[in-house]
């Protein structure tokens, strides 16, 4: 299976403002369409997790390919994989980093009876598992249970059907049936008939093997076969079908208690079927060459109807702010490479961003690159924000407001977390009356990354360096 993610997931990225502009679209806020779906289950208790944190091998397979190497040649020996390992559990775990996730590009196999994954390039998953596990870290996977990894005669455990029933046949009802086929993925089906066995299989199998996270990619390729910037890519299998998976996936996961993380969606009636059935949503193009630019500046105030919506992660956040919140879905605003930003203010707000807005925090920088840069993945004061299960929402979620870089929100302690937040190439002044947050009276201020207390106030005066912010906590 092919599956390179530069090609095809970070083609938006890669291509610049310039050409998305040639796609017609106008300066206005788009949301995704509306359409109409056939009664599908609730399923209850799905939004009980916090965001993870953890490590993830993405930066280390996009950097080869930007040397050039073949993804049948991609791979991390046992030997690199201590080396991460080691690092990660000595400098990460004592400040919640409990995981590494694989991604895409490193040849995902199956070579077992099972027919699901069982080894990530060279390496065994349980291997794997055994060596996360042994320095009390946990693993995370990269695939997607719509995805057919095994021969065709595997059976479907619990049913009479194997994997040959699952795949589109050519005569069923889908987007785009003059499509020439599915580039680089096999898809199962979701109406197909041994499906939703298949399905549970699949959260079974990596339940079994002790991983309790898998990061699900191209879900908008299997909706509809379109890709805003590669045009058709596929069949596409439908917003009825696509939703039947959904409540699969979530019914299964639940079962099994795997946290399941949604990438690539187009989040069409206003993510309607991810907000119900997915832990976790991607809100924002794919990191690729990160830095400024894809956390603040890429095709900055425009957001589009399809997938992605946004391609700058500031943008993503306050877009999709509205349907975060505690006991909602969490909004991933994907990998942060420390590495490829310029200055301290920059570092800082990356990762201030993704906590105040109740996100992940996903390190991709590895432990030869990572130098200084360790500090700001490691502010345990800002990080007890991801504790507490804290989700944040700016004042304003217009995109071009000023408010919308005010970010605010409540401890379970009952205190308030407070970003300001500059998106700006020079230093600018902010006054801000704690009443227009609904606060009365004074209020005790602590700056969480200089770690000071700084009195008492109602009106929070602060000045914020050229990309930077600040983030304080009030406490009566």
């Amino acid at each position: 299976m092919k599956h390179n993610k530069m090609t095809l997931i970070s083609a938006a990225a890669v291509i610049g403002a310039s050409m998305l502009a040639s796609c017609g679209e106008d300066v206005n806020m788009k949301r995704p369409p509306v359409f109409t779906l056939p009664e599908l289950p609730q399923i209850s208790d799905v939004h009980v997790y916090k965001a993870p944190l953890y490590w993830s091998v993405y930066e280390y397979c996009y950097e080869l390919e930007r040397a050039g190497v073949p993804e049948s040649d991609m791979d991390i020996s046992p030997e690199e994989w201590d080396k991460i390992l080691d690092w990660v559990a000595r400098d990460l775990k004592p400040h919640g980093y409990d995981m590494v996730c694989t991604d895409g590009f490193i040849p995902m196999l199956a070579k077992d009876a099972s027919g699901y994954m069982t080894h990530y390039g060279s390496t065994a998953l349980k291997d794997l598992v055994a060596k996360a596990e042994a320095r009390g870290l946990k693993v995370g996977v990269y695939d997607n249970p719509l995805w057919i990894h095994g021969d065709e005669s595997t059976p479907i455990e619990g049913t009479d059907y194997t994997f040959a029933n699952l795949p589109y046949r050519g005569v069923e009802e889908v987007t785009n049936p003059d499509a020439t086929g599915d580039r680089w993925f096999k898809w199962a089906m979701a109406d197909h008939p041994g499906a939703r066995e298949y399905i549970d299989g699949f959260f079974k199998h990596y339940s079994d093997l002790g991983i309790k996270y898998i990061r699900m990619d191209f879900l908008s390729w299997y909706e509809d076969g379109k890709d805003r910037n590669m045009g058709t890519v596929g069949y596409g299998y439908g917003r009825a079908s696509y939703g039947r998976a959904l409540s699969y996936i979530a019914e299964s996961a639940k079962k099994y208690g795997v946290f399941t993380s949604l990438v690539m969606p187009h989040l069409y009636n206003d993510a309607e079927l991810e907000a119900r059935y997915g832990n976790m949503v991607r809100i924002v193009a794919d990191t690729a060459t990160g830095g400024w630019w894809h956390y603040s500046s890429a095709d900055r105030g425009r957001t589009y109807a399809n997938w992605p919506n946004c391609m700058n992660m500031f943008d993503g956040f306050i877009y999709w702010s509205h349907i975060a919140g505690k006991d909602k879905v969490i909004l991933d605003g994907d990998f942060i490479r420390l590495n490829t930003f310029e200055t301290e203010a920059e570092k800082q707000s990356v990762v201030s961003l993704q906590l105040m807005a109740g996100g992940p925090v996903t390190v991709s920088d590895q432990y030869h690159n990572i130098g200084s840069n360790l500090r700001y993945y490691t502010n345990d004061e800002l990080l007890a924000l991801n504790a507490d299960r804290f989700v944040g929402h700016p004042l304003s979620e217009t995109l071009t407001d000023a408010n919308s870089q005010i970010w605010y929100g409540q401890m379970s302690d009952g205190s308030y977390v407070v970003g300001v937040f500059n998106r700006e190439d020079a230093g600018k002044s902010v006054t801000l009356n704690l009443s227009d947050l609904g606060l009365t009276g004074s209020w005790n201020v602590r700056d969480l990354w200089q770690h000071k207390d700084e009195g008492s106030t109602s009106t929070l005066s602060v000045q914020i360096p050229a990309r930077g912010c600040k983030i304080m906590k009030l406490t009566k």
